[in-house]
């Protein structure tokens, strides 16, 4: 994007390094979640071995992978794009701890679930606050 600076002079608005740090981490932590969602661990808390558990982990962690690259496009209606596919990733995860697919039966997992689904929200949020940087 341009703009003028207080001496009138031109300039580019910079595509920020934090957005594409935010991006690498929402690759790596949606592989992450793909993987978990066939080994059925995550540092060794479990998921359900079921089918259903699988197919669902896969494509949440697949919305997060995808939300990542759609950011690095510096496109405006990626950006978008990648917002829905993490929201529908934290629905995912809703769903799966009330489906049974996430087990909850101690402390460690449920704290394990509620900072996984907040940090997801939060990218979500993030990339909406830094929409003036895409194009």
């Amino acid at each position: 994007m341009k703009g003028r600076t207080s001496t009138g002079r031109t300039h580019t608005r910079q595509f920020p390094k934090r957005l594409v740090v935010a991006a690498f981490l929402m690759v790596v932590f949606g592989l992450a979640e793909i993987v978990t969602s066939f080994t059925h661990r995550f540092f060794g808390l479990p998921t359900d071995q079921l089918t259903m558990s699988t197919v669902v982990g896969a494509t949440i962690g697949t919305f997060y992978f995808l939300s990542g690259f759609l950011v690095l496009s510096k496109k405006k209606i990626a950006a978008t794009i990648a917002i829905v596919l993490l929201i529908a990733d934290a629905l995912g995860r809703i769903s799966m701890v009330i489906t049974g697919l996430y087990p909850i039966d101690s402390g460690v997992q449920i704290v394990a679930i509620i900072t996984g689904t907040s940090i997801v929200i939060f990218f979500a949020f993030y990339i909406g606050l830094q929409r003036r940087y895409f194009k």
